[in-house]
């Protein structure tokens, strides 16, 4: 049941725009492997072959270590409703933190967000749709607004010191380049 394609065709873009949720996976050479939901309207299509995503502030900051030393990324997306589909992406990606010059580029693509940390710059090599027939179906209500209050509550210093306390390191101590200078 499963096809696999060189790159994005309208049709599996189309699929990309309808969800509202994607999971990201990753891993260095050796240690955890990270599997993460992402929310938000965080990801751009840029052409066939390549996305951009808006990494914001989280619990750990495991994506930008791995890539850091292991380029290779996953990205899927699930039909929650309608008809039932997966859809993968595989790949190589590269953080792109607020010292780089793509930074800028890719922010134009977003709306600000208070607690942007990264942008994934991430080359499609296949593609991969599969029939989803196990994915249970979903309502969608409304995102969360707790990222939102934890931002107006900390304030901008407050994300600062939550990165150096938090965003440095991933699971298994490999840093994340989150407060590197240029």
């Amino acid at each position: 049941m499963a096809r696999r394609y060189e790159q994005l065709s309208t049709e599996h873009i189309a699929f990309i725009d309808e969800q509202k949720l994607f999971f990201v996976g990753t891993a260095a050479n050796d240690g955890t492997i990270n599997v993460s939901p992402k929310g938000y309207d965080s990801l751009r299509v840029l052409s066939p072959n390549r996305i951009v995503w808006l990494n914001i502030t989280g619990s750990g900051n495991e994506t930008a270590a791995h890539l850091a030393q292991n380029t290779r990324m996953t990205l899927m997306f699930c039909a929650f409703d309608g008809n039932p589909k997966i859809l993968r992406l595989y790949g190589k990606a590269v953080a792109v933190h607020p010292r780089d010059s793509q930074w800028d580029e890719f922010s134009a693509l977003f709306e600000p967000h208070a607690s942007a940390r990264q942008y994934v710059d991430f080359s499609i090599q296949l593609v991969q749709t599969s029939c989803g027939f196990g994915v249970p179906l979903y309502d969608f209500k409304t995102e969360r607004d707790n990222m939102d209050k934890w931002i107006s509550a900390i304030g901008e210093d407050g994300i600062a010191n939550y990165w150096r306390d938090k965003n440095q390191l991933s699971l298994d101590g490999l840093p994340t380049h989150i407060l590197d200078e240029k």
